[in-house]
């Protein structure tokens, strides 16, 4: 699945502000020609993280020099963020960022550094699927007939997510909100949590990322209703989009991409986007993305700006209308 330039076109806010960076005619000779660390938000594991390795192996390989993951966790990737925006604008630190950090600053005001001011987009690294998986039990088969049930049944459905204020999270409000339903959001510690709970009857259902549902969608212990991608989810191509599905302009999934301190010169932050380019291009990049449910999908500095400045105001209208908060 390529990523879906349209979403591109179709974003009216500004790209990130960047009319203060100096302009260069090229990269400067031999960059980079000293180690490059990788700021990853979150634990070792997750689909962010094996982002992030996947372009220190390729990287590293490209450019005779180390690659360093550092691994940031906590305050749902505020901490990492806010220690990469204080490095030096010079291409030799990077933030692997995710859909959290264009939803933290509707969600956490104080977040220490501000995005939009202390970043400058590199590139669009890959897309992860959310799928919509519901307990064998629950009364209802399809988008639609969710839809039914819940606008006659208000406050009956329940859905399962790893925490409140993410993905998941963010995924069945927006789902709420477009519908005009009543759903119950019951959150965990977790994705494992939440699934355990869908596969055991205690909730109805969960907008859950590949790596958690795709097995038990397989196995039959769940039902699938949807893909929250723009187009067909290569991990389940028979699974339709909730376009498909009857619930126009729905999209709801995860992603990955790479900012660079405000201040980096547009040569070196041209440089890098295309190496990441050719990095998310080797075959092992895509296989190992497809691995955690990514799709390798990378960009220009500035598809990347439109795209974060578009799902910025996406989400900050979703928690706004929801007056959804966290702890």
């Amino acid at each position: 699945m390529n990523f879906d330039r349209r979403i591109f076109l179709a974003a009216t806010a500004a790209a990130f502000a960047s009319a203060a960076m100096p302009a260069i005619a090229q990269a400067p000779a031999g960059f980079p020609n000293k180690p490059v660390t990788l700021v990853v938000t979150y634990p070792p594991g997750g689909p962010l993280d094996t982002a992030g390795r996947v372009l220190s192996a390729r990287l590293q390989e490209m450019w005779k020099q180390p690659v360093i993951v550092e691994n940031r966790p906590g305050a749902n990737g505020a901490i990492g963020a806010a220690i990469a925006s204080r490095a030096a604008p010079d291409g030799y630190t990077l933030l692997v960022n995710s859909f959290h950090h264009a939803v933290l600053p509707s969600l956490m005001p104080n977040t220490g550094y501000d995005v939009i001011k202390d970043f400058t987009p590199v590139s669009f690294v890959a897309q992860y699927d959310v799928f919509l998986i519901a307990h064998p039990s629950a009364p209802f088969n399809t988008v639609s007939e969710l839809i039914a049930y819940a606008k006659k049944n208000p406050g009956k459905v329940t859905y399962a997510s790893a925490g409140s204020g993410g993905g998941t999270h963010m995924a069945g409000e927006l789902f709420r909100l477009q519908t005009g339903t009543q759903l119950l959001q019951i959150p965990y510690k977790g994705s494992a949590a939440a699934v355990t709970d869908v596969l055991g009857g205690q909730v109805n259902m969960m907008f859950a990322d590949g790596p958690s549902a795709v097995p038990h969608i397989k196995k039959g212990s769940v039902k699938v209703l949807a893909v929250g991608s723009p187009k067909r989810s290569p991990l389940l191509p028979e699974v339709p989009t909730f376009e498909e599905a009857g619930l126009k302009g729905y999209q709801a999934y995860a992603w990955a991409g790479v900012l660079a301190p405000t201040g980096t010169p547009k040569a070196i932050v041209d440089k890098l986007s295309a190496d990441i380019k050719v990095a998310l291009n080797h075959p092992d990049s895509k296989k190992r993305l497809f691995g955690v449910g990514g799709t390798a999908a990378p960009s220009t500095p500035e598809q990347y700006g439109k795209f974060f400045n578009s799902e910025m105001t996406k989400w900050a209208k979703v928690v706004k209308d929801g007056n959804i908060k966290i702890d």
